[in-house]
């Protein structure tokens, strides 16, 4: 890991410093600080990726919101349709995972068992959709045909975006106002009740046990964003739960932390194959308030939404993070390179994504390039770091519009060939086994190549997707290579394609597991161990000559070989 790496990196500049200070010789002197200007550079090169052009894994999200109201009042095969044409602009465009929320207000655009129906889905809270469908179920069988994640996105504490809203009878809120506190405009659970706490994490336990989610999601609201000279109205409960904290900001930020943790341990008891992620506002923390913060002038997570995100990851209670850095390159408060570079150096080993303003990114032009907007420049920095793991676009339906010729650059340059998402390999880091018996079969529509999953164990021992690759007869095997992925399918079987019937190819097929491990095999051409993969030689028929069965595959040529 590469917290591992920069730990073994810092111990040997200090051996180092610690040496030149005895040494009288000038000549050992000079030469180990060639040594020590050798090390800084292995070091700063540590942080940087191969420089892959086309990473073969990269976590490619999306947002898609309900609180903007796209969906209120729609008619439900009009807004099944909206979401497939959705889906598909975005698959086409790269994207290899959803976050689709399904509780905006302590409400539900799924069949809860405990919260009404939201409004932003029928225009009134608790009233059934006619007729009757679950998005969420819906979005989770559509992003499977898609072979793109669903993470499941909640707001923890927001029970009204305004006062004026009306909630359903069947409200938590009416059978328990005394958990609820008023602050501006909007009602929120108290996050310093253990009686909120137990009911977001059975909220949660309800979500994850009855529907095939890849991940629980949050977004930046915890506290809410403060409003000037009001302050949030917990005193009664720091009263009563307050005991041990002299400091009422390190008694909120505890509060949270209990949440966090607590959703954590909720969500691996349920299906430890599930991830917990957050998003939260971009900046952490400013110098000013603290040495270690980045170089900004903002609001800061840690001081006003007292959300200690560092800890969290550090803790290990959160298994990805992807702040929202929605401002541009050069932003005077909020400079976007000087955020993805704080937040790539304090990644706290854990998974970062960054957190993309479409309508940012299009509308600013990139200082050093003026003819260009940023989207170039940002890219470029994304990847530059190997503690940052891809992004997600803020908001689908922008990348969707093709805003800018967004999507037009993600489809022509920046996601030219799909890519796996990152492996979670502290979740599991075992790879499920290879395929087997694969061969080809001739079907009305052509040849098929089918094979069979690898046994399985365990639930996570599974095999739940296939990647595909093409090569040349002659070229070398690289499933590092993402321009050779064909296809990643969760079916076990992959039509080959037809043109010419002359060009000869091998496919390479390997299995997935949830959590996108990726299987090894055996080389059959060589009998060596190769990583990933079992190979299918096919020709044209007749060439006995050879020491495998060959047949013909119908693809531009194709034969598999």
């Amino acid at each position: 890991m590469v917290v591992g790496k920069v730990s073994e990196f810092i111990g040997s500049l200090y051996y180092l410093c610690v040496t030149l200070l005895r040494f009288k010789n000038i000549m050992k002197l000079k030469n180990y600080l060639l040594l020590l200007a050798l090390l800084l550079a292995v070091g700063v090169r540590a942080q940087v990726p191969t420089g892959d052009k086309y990473p073969k894994r990269e976590f490619r999200a999306a947002w898609i919101q309900a609180v903007n109201g796209q969906f209120r009042g729609v008619p439900t095969e009009q807004l099944k349709q909206i979401l497939i044409s959705q889906l598909n602009s975005l698959q086409g465009a790269g994207i290899n995972a959803i976050i689709f929320q399904v509780r905006p207000e302590a409400d539900a655009l799924y069949a809860s068992q405990h919260e009404p129906w939201s409004r932003f889905l029928t225009g009134t809270q608790g009233q059934m959709p006619s007729p009757m469908w679950d998005p969420m179920q819906f979005m989770i069988e559509e992003c499977r045909k898609r072979n793109m994640e669903f993470h499941a996105w909640i707001n923890p504490y927001r029970v009204k975006t305004s006062l004026k809203n009306q909630l359903a009878p069947e409200h938590i809120y009416n059978q328990h106002p005394e958990w609820f506190v008023t602050y501006g405009d909007q009602l929120y659970f108290d996050p310093a009740l253990p009686e909120s706490r137990e009911y977001i994490c059975k909220i949660v336990t309800d979500i994850v046990s009855r529907y095939d989610v890849d991940a629980i999601h949050m977004d930046d609201y915890f506290y809410p964003y403060p409003i000037k000279g009001v302050d949030f109205p917990d005193n009664a409960s720091f009263a009563r739960y307050g005991g041990g904290f002299t400091n009422k900001a390190d008694w909120r930020r505890s509060n949270v932390n209990v949440l966090i943790k607590k959703l954590h341990e909720t969500i691996r008891g349920v299906k430890p194959w599930v991830k917990f992620g957050i998003s939260p506002f971009g900046i952490y923390r400013n110098q000013k308030s603290d040495p270690l913060g980045s170089n900004t002038n903002g609001l800061q997570n840690y001081d006003d939404l007292y959300a200690d995100v560092l800890l969290w990851a550090r803790e290990g209670w959160i298994d990805y993070n992807i702040p929202q850095i929605y401002w541009e390159i050069g932003h005077k408060a909020a400079d976007y390179e000087t955020l993805v570079k704080w937040w790539a150096t304090h990644s706290e080993n854990r998974p970062l994504f960054i957190g993309q303003s479409v309508t940012n990114t299009i509308q600013h032009a990139d200082p050093q390039n003026p003819s260009m907007n940023q989207l170039p420049r940002k890219m470029a920095l994304q990847r530059a770091y190997q503690t940052i793991g891809g992004s997600c676009q803020w908001y689908a339906a922008a990348v969707v519009e093709n805003q800018g010729r967004y999507r037009d650059a993600l489809v022509s340059e920046y996601h030219k060939y799909p890519a796996l998402i990152p492996v979670f390999d502290f979740m599991d880091d075992k790879a499920p086994d290879k395929v087997r018996k694969m061969k080809k079969i001739w079907t009305e529509d052509g040849y098929v190549l089918f094979w069979t999953a690898p046994k399985a164990e365990t639930e996570m021992d599974k095999a739940v997707q296939y990647v595909v690759y093409r090569f040349g007869r002659k070229e070398k095997v690289n499933l590092d290579d993402p321009s050779h992925i064909v296809a990643i399918t969760r079916n076990p079987f992959y039509k080959l394609p037809y043109e010419t019937g002359k060009t000869k190819y091998r496919y390479v097929v390997t299995a997935l597991d949830r959590l996108h491990n990726e299987s090894k095999a055996l080389d059959r051409l060589s009998g060596r161990t190769s990583v990933e993969g079992i190979f299918c030689r096919l020709l044209l028929p007749g060439d006995q000559s050879l020491p495998y069965q060959w047949f013909q595959s119908p693809d531009s040529g194709s034969a598999l070989g």
